[in-house]
This record gives structure tokens, C-alpha cells and sequence, in this order.
């Protein structure tokens, strides 16, 4: 979800921290215990006992706090960035990936307009095609975070939902593992987008993102056409600049807000055909041979939604074109 999510915790929940060993103690009793209780079963119906049940179940996880604390990385750049995701390893894997489910893609890619590739090419970063999901037990991480990590209220609104939605699609809360962020399945929804996005995608009544290939694709597909995704549209193109009247442009934001007659305009030269009047940013990446430009259309911007960051999108674009 992909998300502002990803921006909090690096690369993504496709590198996953291994968990470890966490120390004894439950949140049925912290000081913040009743306000979440209330919130939690006034705002998704949820019985306060139940709730009290799943938090007494949960444990602190110290490793997850140290993983959050912990300095961020050195920020790479995008000659470092395509070694993780673009490796012949991954694309192979994805080919793979796709003759073994090229139905339920193909009818994915028919119902919501996204490509099959695209799809695909989300759930290879993400968790290298569902093998690497994560080994966390949400329960523990989202309880560790909403109640000992304030700086990040999010994950306070993301406990209520992961309980939200273990409620309604009748699962076991101390059951569940996902990332140390509590991201989880194939795509690695956080419980919010779970609630938002997740779909049935084989009509068995349920939504199993862990274990169902069609509901995890589905869903995938479900989340870029709710996220303004124009089938059919082209996502990227590299161009060439001339003179430096880009420069106050290049990189200043994920939504595009200029029109590519603005961009011409201003030196950019896209190498291939596209309208005047299309909505686009111009992007700078530092590749293997220095500065590398693209156009990014407006779908370049909806991968962004799965992971706000250029690097995250420019990875799925070009996996997802090895995997043709």
C-alpha cells in the first residue's frame, strides 16, 4: 500500500527484518488500554471483550522497536536501487509467476485495466511473489507500535483495523504474521488498505491475501483502479533536455502538474510519441551513466500510491517490462 507506508521503513516490505524473540508482556493493561478499546469498538462495532482478548494475547516486540528507531539507511540511488529489483533472478521468477497464473492475471487485467505485468511486477518487489511475506505476527508488531511508538499515530488507526478486519473475515488475530510494520500477504496491504482494497478474487467468500494468488492479485489490480489508474495509458519514457530551464522543474513532485507542451517547452524531448496535453513531471534518476530523464505520465504517479517514491515506481515500471 503501499503508500506512505514504505517511505516510513526504506526500500520496502519486499526486504523484510527477521523477527526475534519477543519480550514477555501484553497490552490488556498499558495506559493507553481503554482509549483504544473505546475508539476501536465504537468506530468498527467491535466488542470490547474481544478486544480486550486479542490485546492481552499481544506481546511487546523489542526488535520491532529497535527496527523503527534504528538511523536510516544511506539514500540510494537509483544505479544502486535497480540491483535489488531488477536482477535476472527476480525477472525470471515473475515469467514464472506469470504462466502459472496467466488466467486469473489475464481476468484481472480484463475486469480492472491494469497489466498483468504491472501486477505481477508489484507483488515480485513486494515479496518476491509471495515467498517472502514476512515473519512477524501482526498482532505483536501493530500492538508494539500503537502503544510504545507515538511518534507515529498512524499505527494506532492501523491496530483498529487489522482487529476490524480479523473480525470480519473471521480470522485469528495471534495467527496472522506480515512485516515488522504489520504489512502483510502478497502486495503487503496494511490492515487500513486491506479494509479499502482487498477483494474476493476467486468468489469463495472470503479475501485471503496470504494464501489465495487470485484474491492477492485481484486486490493488487482493485487498488491501482481505485487509485485513478487509465488503462491503456503509457507510465514512462525516457527523454533528453537541452539548456537549464528544467532544472526548477525536474523532481518537484509525484502528481503530475504540468502539461508535456509545458515540458517541451521548457527543453524537455520526449523520444517518443505522446499528446500535448498530457499531464506529466519530468524525473531525474542517477544511473549507472549518470543522470538518467523520464517523463512520468500520470500512471507513473499511481505506482507512486503503492509506495510514494520515484525509485519504488521506476523499479515496478521496468521489472514489469522485463516480465513481457
Amino acid at each position: 500500500m503501499r503508500n506512505l507506508w514504505k517511505n516510513v521503513f526504506g526500500l520496502g516490505c519486499g526486504i523484510l527484518l527477521s523477527s526475534a524473540l519477543p519480550a514477555a508482556a501484553s497490552y490488556d493493561s498499558h495506559e493507553k488500554t481503554e482509549a483504544f478499546i473505546a475508539e476501536a469498538s465504537d468506530e468498527y462495532d467491535l466488542d470490547p471483550q474481544e478486544i480486550r482478548q486479542w490485546l492481552s494475547q499481544a506481546e511487546k516486540m523489542q526488535s520491532v522497536l529497535d527496527a523503527i528507531q534504528r538511523p536510516a539507511e544511506r539514500t540510494k540511488e537509483w544505479d544502486e536501487y535497480q540491483d535489488i529489483f531488477l536482477t535476472s533472478k527476480r525477472i525470471n521468477a515473475g515469467k514464472a509467476f506469470i504462466e502459472k497464473h496467466a488466467d486469473l492475471l489475464q481476468q484481472a487485467e480484463k475486469k480492472y485495466g491494469v497489466k498483468k505485468e504491472i501486477i505481477a511486477a508489484i507483488i515480485g518487489v513486494e515479496t518476491f511473489y509471495g515467498t517472502r511475506q514476512g515473519s512477524y505476527r501482526v498482532l505483536d508488531s501493530l500492538s508494539t507500535l500503537a502503544f510504545d511508538y507515538p511518534k507515529r499515530p498512524l499505527f494506532w488507526r492501523e491496530l483498529k483495523a487489522f482487529f476490524a478486519l480479523t473480525e470480519k473475515e473471521k480470522l485469528d488475530p495471534a495467527n496472522i504474521k506480515g512485516s515488522y510494520a504489520g504489512a502483510m500477504g502478497y502486495g503487503q496491504f496494511i490492515p487500513t488498505s486491506f479494509l479499502n482494497y482487498a477483494v474476493d478474487g476467486d468468489g469463495d467468500g472470503k479475501r485471503d491475501l496470504w494464501g489465495n494468488p487470485a484474491d492477492a492479485i485481484f486486490s493488487v489490480a482493485n487498488y491501482f483502479k481505485r487509485h485513478g489508474w487509465r488503462s491503456g495509458e503509457a507510465i514512462t519514457q525516457r527523454v533528453q533536455i537541452e539548456g537549464d530551464r528544467y532544472q526548477d522543474l525536474v523532481n518537484d513532485n509525484l502528481k503530475p502538474k504540468w502539461t508535456v507542451a509545458e515540458l517541451k517547452a521548457l527543453g524537455v524531448k520526449p523520444t517518443e510519441s505522446v499528446a500535448d496535453d498530457k499531464d506529466a513531471n519530468l524525473i531525474r534518476l542517477q544511473g549507472k551513466k549518470g543522470a538518467e530523464f523520464w517523463l512520468g505520465e500520470y500512471n507513473f504517479y499511481v505506482i507512486t500510491r503503492y509506495n510514494h517514491s520515484r525509485l519504488y515506481a521506476m523499479a515496478v515500471y521496468q521489472l514489469s517490462e522485463a516480465l513481457h
